[in-house]
């Protein structure tokens, strides 16, 4: 059987499960062909599986609550973050230093519409900056996203890794304006313990008739999960595709390490988490505040659980 993923950045560190399944033949093992198709942001991979040339996506699970408000039902089915692991931070040649200053600026975003784009929406919010004060601006997630920030085309942007890492790397400079690769910046950044970033989620219906397919993914995604607790940095890197890697395998395997706690242990998504979510979207989006949601219908664990 083969399922069509559609991924919203394939070679960023916060989708890695997805193609390290298929690297460790976990899909294969569970009776699966997969099809990962590669998209500039996850608002790209999302349209791509309405548009029906996907069945699943690899993105944020704040689509689903997004969709939820229009009447449109995705189902999350197994998480792959419990953090959005998403740093943002200045160009070297920036005079920003706090968030307030991004008044005026150019900030970039993977894709306008994507995750990266609604979270940085909610930190202008948070920090009091008028959101239209600021011009945002897609520079993608990985060799754009770095030239857009070392070249000074944008003042800061949102950044995945392995790129930040290789900024940083790069350009000491470079400054941090939040950082939510792990628990601490998280409560920093949006006063709350977890923010579930990473799923696989697909339409309710085909997760109710193609229920089975959608429960073998889990356990692949899951397996994948539990692989990576129980190895090195350097040993992910190791079976990682070579492309993802680049020219410095050994700072690829350090951006490794600066996310790992990134990563859920388990594959399950936890209830206060989806709710912290909801309570992030309502704060920054009309449609979200105004609409009744049944976030239990959001998510399911029972498939990562083998229910």
């Amino acid at each position: 059987m083969t399922v069509r993923i559609a991924v919203g950045g394939q070679n960023q560190l916060i989708y890695l499960p997805t193609t390290l399944a298929r690297e460790l033949g976990f899909y294969r093992e569970e009776g699966l062909e997969v099809e990962l198709q590669d998209h500039a942001g996850g608002a790209k991979a999302l349209q791509a599986m309405i548009g029906g040339s996907a069945d699943v996506v690899s993105g944020f699970y704040d689509h689903t609550i997004q969709m939820a408000a229009e009447g449109r039902p995705l189902v999350a089915f197994v998480t792959m973050l419990r953090f959005p692991g998403l740093v943002l931070a200045t160009s070297p040649q920036s005079p920003v230093t706090r968030i307030e200053d991004l008044k005026g600026r150019v900030v970039g975003v993977t894709s306008p519409g994507s995750s990266s784009h609604m979270l940085l929406t909610f930190l202008l919010h948070r920090h009091d900056v008028p959101v239209e004060s600021v011009s945002v601006t897609g520079i993608g997630g990985a060799g754009t996203a770095i030239a857009a920030i070392e070249r000074g085309k944008v003042d800061a942007g949102m950044l995945t890794d392995p790129a930040f890492t290789i900024v940083q790397r790069r350009a000491p400079g470079v400054r941090i304006l939040a950082d939510l690769r792990h628990a601490e910046g998280v409560k920093d950044a949006f006063g709350t313990g977890t923010y579930p970033a990473s799923v696989l989620y697909a339409s309710a219906e085909w997760v109710h008739t193609r229920r089975e397919t959608a429960a073998r993914l889990a356990r692949a995604i899951k397996r994948t999960l539990v692989w990576l607790q129980a190895h090195t940095p350097q040993e992910i890197a190791d079976r990682t595709p070579a492309d993802f890697r680049g020219d410095d395998p050994g700072l690829y395997a350090d951006a490794v390490k600066n996310t790992m706690a990134m990563f859920s242990p388990d594959g399950v998504m936890e209830a206060d988490g989806a709710e912290a979510v909801r309570t992030l979207l309502a704060q920054s989006m009309d449609k979200v505040r105004g609409a009744t949601i049944d976030l239990s219908k959001t998510y399911t664990n029972e498939l990562v659980n083998g229910r």
